[in-house]
């Protein structure tokens, strides 16, 4: 009865929150506007900045160009419809690696965890994986895997799915160690501690594996099209660096940055979703 009374309380929308909470809700949205404007205001400033420094011959055009023949670039690429072209193959390319990476990685941690004979079998590997430098191999996978779509794929997820491994794998042995024998006391299997305590405890911190992952499965992507690519962001960057045309390549750093802010900013809602609904 006393539970029931407790569950009806917090279920009742009549229930409102203090002054004081409505403003500290207040000051914390505020706070988050003031730090937006501030963003804002800085990256107006170093746009600005540039230009002026272009414009007065300070620094050279030529190695660096400048915001107004960027954007100018970009509109034309943007009218022409060359822009989507590219930005629709890297986007693809990405969201399958980080995607396959991310979720390949987690699958393989359970199995670790389930397995802790595996786990010290593979330790040493993994090790040796992770101090690899992924991106110098990229050659070798492409040529492996075939010099498409599918090597820089491979390349994305070569260089996501180690550290997803070594991640999820510390979370999960890292579950409190008192819930899980309360659970065996229970005669609770590895399955269901698993869904029931391991996976749910680890919510957060799969999705902060997905933001680190998403930097990662771009660096395969970018990497795979500088060497094979026939369109998509990298090779954008790689034929403006060619023909010495650093507009082309700025355009491309610039189109690269606002798709994994995109992208990350996209993981940030669904995070601030399931925080809201749990």
């Amino acid at each position: 009865m006393i539970l029931d009374k407790f569950k009806n309380k917090k279920k009742d929308k009549s229930i409102t929150p203090s002054e004081g909470y409505k403003n500290y809700l207040k000051n914390i949205k505020i706070e988050k506007i003031k730090i937006f404007i501030m963003q804002i205001a800085l990256l107006i400033f170093i746009l600005g900045i540039w230009e002026i420094l272009a414009n007065k011959d300070i620094i050279s055009t030529f190695l660096f160009s400048k915001p107004s023949a960027i954007y100018d670039l970009f509109m034309r690429y943007m009218e022409n419809g060359q822009l989507w072209v590219h930005v629709k193959t890297s986007v693809y390319e990405t969201v399958l690696g980080l995607i396959i990476g991310t979720v390949g990685g987690v699958i393989v941690a359970i199995l670790l965890w389930a397995f802790p004979r595996l786990s010290k079998v593979l330790d040493p590997f993994l090790v040796v994986l992770n101090a690899l430098p992924k991106t110098a191999l990229a050659p070798i996978v492409i040529v492996w895997v075939g010099a498409n779509v599918k090597g820089i794929v491979v390349t994305a997820i070569l260089i996501s799915i180690v550290v997803t491994i070594l991640s999820a794998y510390n979370y999960f042995i890292n579950v409190d160690e008192e819930k899980i024998k309360m659970l065996k006391s229970f005669k609770a299997t590895k399955l269901q501690i698993l869904f029931k305590l391991i996976l749910p405890a680890n919510i957060g911190n799969l999705i902060n594996i997905i933001k680190i992952n998403i930097g990662m499965a771009w660096v395969g992507v970018i990497v795979g099209e500088f060497l094979v690519s026939r369109n998509g962001i990298g090779y954008l960057i790689v034929y403006g660096s060619q023909v010495f045309k650093l507009d082309i390549v700025m355009m491309g750093v610039f189109v690269l940055a606002v798709c994994a802010w995109i992208m990350y900013e996209i993981v940030n809602i669904i995070e601030k979703l399931y925080k809201n609904y749990r």
